[in-house]
């Protein structure tokens, strides 16, 4: 008799699971600075847009096969079309690639939350001090793997007592510090390195406006994109996770109320994150201040803002690196589970036996990455023109062009082959309504492919705007 298949306890913690897997790194270090970037409201605004066409398809799509197969990726593909079945094995490794990288950047948060902690704080601001943590191959590889181990406990624990039980807890946990910290940066006051006095209300409304009297088309069109971006990567699509938690969702489960819920936690929580960040960045820091991204600005630009306020930054700056901790976890144990599951499904592997094996080869993975800024390091060129390190390379690789293949073939696969009567019937079998079908069928056969291959072709660096 076969063994019954791991379950979601209630559709809330499906939700706070799938959220919590979209809530990452890229919404806290990059939705802020692209929003600065893009002219602030507009950004937002078309990210937004995006959110409810874009993302709702992708994610009405995997979610939908993950129910309806009730496999993870790695099998899902294949059972639904066996000549898709290719689709399934690039979803596998996808993860694969991702989470070595990612528990290494976690390990550097982790590493900046024991620095506030423990009020050596003014060190970190130090423009060589971020290169030196990161090309220390002790405290790379150590903080890596205390990182990787939390990581491990929790999918080691299973769908119930582990991924769940650990979404309703840092979930909520999440958005009332994300909360505090944007109230704290909505009333702060301070003079930038040019001497001009700000607030964070001024940065806020910065943040949130739209200047239509100076928008030009190639702007529009930039911001399409890295709103679109940004976006495919929040929502943890392309990447096997979002099948895997809709293979443990209830058959009685409301599909479409389910991903309305996760686009609106998702928008929150980055909307938040801009709200939390640019703030404070603008007041101490100036315009220039939100010039950086990634690395830069949580671990070069933060540190500097967060002295600068004093007393309360010592506070405030471990409230920030917690918070950062908390959305960098969710999104590696989702990671994590969907090699999991994947392993799982294929080679009907015991759960405990697969995480140890998983966890052992990302510890392989994640020390050479680690080690990719000291003993390992040479500079990669890449086809959008950038060097790069180990990470780098995994970055672009798996990001920039398996991510946007894989999901331009789950959308002709559910589009064109199988038709996507095969989801609309999923998400509709127990009699829920789909308010947006007619919007699913034409985004998921044509709009939503063709704007997947543009970001494919930009994103690579295959062609230049």
């Amino acid at each position: 008799m076969a063994k019954k298949r791991s379950s979601f306890s209630s559709s809330l913690g499906f939700i706070l699971a799938a959220a919590g897997s979209a809530v990452g790194l890229g919404n806290i270090w990059r939705f802020p600075y692209l929003a600065a970037k893009d002219g602030g409201g507009l950004f937002i605004l078309i990210y937004i847009i995006l959110v409810l066409t874009f993302g709702f398809t992708l994610l009405t799509s995997e979610i939908g096969i993950g129910r309806k197969t009730k496999q993870s990726q790695l099998t899902a593909y294949s059972s639904l079309n066996k000549s898709f079945g290719w689709l399934g094995y690039m979803a596998q490794i996808i993860p694969m690639m991702i989470l070595p990288y990612y528990c290494v950047i976690g390990g550097w948060v982790l590493k900046y939350l024991i620095v506030f902690l423990t009020g050596d704080e003014i060190a970190a601001t130090r423009d060589d001090y971020f290169v030196g943590a990161i090309s220390d191959p002790g405290s790379a590889i150590i903080f890596n793997c205390i990182f990787l181990f939390a990581t491990i406990l929790v999918v080691y624990f299973g769908v119930n007592k582990g991924i769940e039980k650990m979404s309703k807890i840092l979930m909520p946990a999440l958005v009332v510090l994300i909360v505090g910290i944007v109230i704290f940066s909505l009333t702060i006051h301070g003079t930038d390195p040019s001497g001009v006095e700000r607030s964070g209300i001024d940065g806020f409304l910065g943040y949130i406006s739209i200047d239509f009297s100076s928008l030009t088309f190639k702007q529009v069109v930039t911001t399409v994109i890295d709103a679109m971006g940004q976006l495919f990567y929040s929502i943890s699509v392309a990447m096997g996770i979002m099948i895997s938690y809709g293979s443990y969702l209830n058959d009685d489960a409301d599909v479409a109320g389910a991903v309305g819920k996760i686009e609106i936690f998702d928008t929150l929580i980055a909307l938040l994150a801009g709200a939390m960040i640019i703030p404070s960045v603008l007041v101490f820091m100036g315009p220039e201040g939100m010039e950086k991204s990634g690395p830069s600005l949580m671990f070069v630009i933060m540190p500097k803002v967060l002295a600068s306020m004093g007393v309360a930054g010592k506070v405030v700056g471990v409230i920030f690196f917690l918070t950062v901790l908390f959305a960098a976890i969710t999104s590696s144990v989702s990671l994590l589970e969907a090699i999991v599951a994947g392993f799982i499904d294929r080679f009907k592997w015991k759960r405990k036996k697969v995480v140890v094996v998983a966890g052992i080869f990302t510890l392989i993975m994640g020390t050479i990455v680690a080690l990719g800024y000291s003993i390992f390091y040479i500079e990669f060129p890449m086809p959008n023109g950038n060097t790069g390190q180990i990470l780098d390379v995994l970055d672009y690789i798996s990001n920039n062009l398996l991510m946007p293949i894989l999901a331009i073939g789950t959308c002709i696969m559910i589009g064109w082959v199988l038709k996507p009567k095969t989801i609309v019937e999923e998400v509709t079998k127990n009699g829920e309504k789909f308010g947006r079908e007619k919007l699913y069928v034409v985004m998921v056969k044509f709009i939503v492919p063709i704007l997947l291959c543009i970001l494919f072709l930009t994103s690579g660096g295959i062609i230049k705007l």
